[in-house]
């Protein structure tokens, strides 16, 4: 980028914005609304990659976190012609998602109540992307509803969300975090 790039353009003043191929919509577009709460789980994936995990689950969240970009920005393109030109998720990452989750579980206990989120701030934050992970899957599920969206995005959410609720466990294991379990009726 330019040193005389700017910021802001002042393109969105009246509450609209465009998408990638330049159709304008309206901030509240649903479009918007999907690649928007991608781009919230993606900063969240930060955070959580910014506490003090081990090397190897900050690598791998950067990888979660370019292939989250992906997404947002296939969410974000108005034409197919501009579709054809990013880059898409494919089945090797919904699988390299199965396979951490699956390495993960050998190490846990195995869980037989819902669990209280919580017990220390990388496990919270785990959580909190899970539920937000949650959330732009189902905000993208509406949307595919009424519109082409390659299925393995879907997918790849929903396989995140999964990967989220074990490295939570998995990083309370690690960190002596008791899991406290949810008992119904109290």
């Amino acid at each position: 980028m330019s040193k005389d790039w700017k910021i802001y353009t002042k393109t969105g003043d009246d509450g609209e914005t465009s998408l990638i191929g330049g159709t304008r919509v309206p901030k509240h577009h649903e479009r918007i609304e999907a690649y928007g709460t991608i781009d919230e789980l993606n900063s969240f994936v930060g955070l959580l990659r910014d506490q003090q995990i081990d090397a190897s689950y900050r690598n791998f969240l950067i990888k979660v976190q370019e292939h989250l970009f992906v997404i947002e920005s296939l969410f974000a393109a108005d034409k197919e012609s501009v579709l054809e030109t990013l880059p898409g998720i494919s089945c090797d990452h919904v699988q390299m998602l199965e396979k951490a989750i699956d390495e993960m579980n050998e190490e846990l206990p195995p869980l037989t109540n819902f669990i209280l989120p919580g017990g220390h701030p990388a496990v919270s934050y785990s959580h909190v992307a899970r539920t937000i992970c949650r959330r732009a899957e189902r905000v993208c599920l509406r949307i595919s509803r009424q519109n082409e969206v390659d299925k393995l995005n879907l997918k790849y959410l929903n396989r995140l969300s999964d990967y989220f609720f074990v490295l939570a466990r998995k990083l309370a294991l690690e960190m002596n975090a008791v899991e406290i379990p949810w008992k119904p009726g109290c």
